[in-house]
């Protein structure tokens, strides 16, 4: 065992490879290893010997085993050395270029409106996409047999709960835990069964109300030119008469078509004047069901987010904010690193 010892320590030192250092570790501690050799001799003794005898084997092989596993180490570490002092840098190559995200133009356009109200006096309040039938539509004055609840236009999950259909539900419940005064944005995505080149079956709105004693019409006027034209530029903004069940009286905005600067093209039909939004004032009944007294009044306006992304930069199909090509969005990439 003596010999075996000065043997295997003469071989490990001029091992250099773990290929090298297996096959030491075979020929010493394998099935066929010279220490494996001495269990079997260890038949013919004695008891009292094989105790002695398997004690000093044993230390032996945990010695060689113990030997291996630190040459091991070292190789390991000697190869890794190697590899690091090999590794050549060329500084003659191009740097790498660090590309920027962008601001997906959905996600731009929100922040965007939501600052200009923040600016205005408005907080911003978030509500669910899953929506009880009562707050979507029955408390916003929609009854059971208005169209707007024809399957054709809701998701419904079951009678009494659906996919929100506008941002509106948000007013409800706000209004529901808050006493007056209110004023708020609620953006979020609203849901619709509606889908082609300017429809999408989800698509974003934001929702804006303010309550408060004595609020005119005019002050809604007000507060939308004001938006509109910090939104859009210096464009002429009109009011036209409309009709929501939540509000009365209701009206549609306008602003001039941004393409032809109001001289009329095939993107505001020859009118001058592209629709942006609806509003008007809320409904005695909508005020009446958050249990609010008579001397308070105010008003209500909701857009649709693609609607506005669409016509600040020029885009002529909605699908192309849920495509995710990266041609599309690499056009807004210039948007990356400034302040939204």
């Amino acid at each position: 065992m003596n010999s075996i010892k000065k043997e295997f320590d003469s071989l490990v030192k001029s091992v250099e490879d773990k290929e090298s250092l297996k096959q030491l570790k075979s020929s010493f501690v394998g099935k066929k290893g010279k220490i494996t050799h001495f269990f079997k001799q260890m038949n013919g003794l004695p008891d009292v010997s094989k105790r002695e005898f398997g004690r000093k084997i044993n230390e032996l092989k945990g010695y060689i085993e113990d030997e291996i596993r630190k040459k091991s180490q070292e190789i390991d570490k000697f190869v890794k050395q190697r590899a690091l002092e090999q590794e050549l840098i060329d500084i003659s190559l191009p740097a790498r270029i660090n590309k920027f995200g962008a601001v997906h133009p959905i996600t731009k356009t929100i922040i965007e409106i939501e600052n200009i109200f923040q600016s205005l006096g408005f907080n911003v309040e978030i509500g669910p996409e899953i929506e009880y039938d009562k707050y979507n539509f029955e408390m916003l004055n929609i009854p059971k047999e208005h169209p707007a609840r024809d399957m054709q236009d809701t998701f419904y999950v079951n009678d009494n709960v659906l996919l929100r259909t506008h941002t509106s539900p948000t007013q409800i419940r706000i209004m529901k835990d808050t006493p007056p005064p209110v004023m708020f944005v609620s953006p979020g995505k609203v849901y619709r069964r509606d889908s082609d080149i300017t429809h999408s079956p989800m698509f974003h709105q934001i929702e804006g109300l303010l309550i408060d004693k004595n609020i005119r019409f005019s002050d809604l006027k007000g507060v939308l030119i004001q938006f509109l034209q910090m939104f859009f530029g210096d464009v002429p903004v009109r009011f036209r008469p409309s009709y929501f069940p939540f509000t009365e009286p209701s009206a549609e905005v306008d602003i001039g078509c941004i393409m032809c600067k109001g001289k009329g093209c095939r993107v505001c039909s020859h009118t001058g004047f592209l629709e942006v939004l609806g509003c008007g004032m809320v409904h005695p009944n909508v005020l009446a069901n958050v249990e609010y007294g008579k001397e308070y009044n105010g008003f209500a306006f909701g857009l649709g987010i693609e609607r506005f992304a669409m016509l600040k930069y020029g885009i002529d199909n909605i699908k192309l904010f849920f495509e995710n090509d990266i041609r599309f969005l690499n056009q807004f990439s210039y948007m990356a690193g400034k302040t939204l």
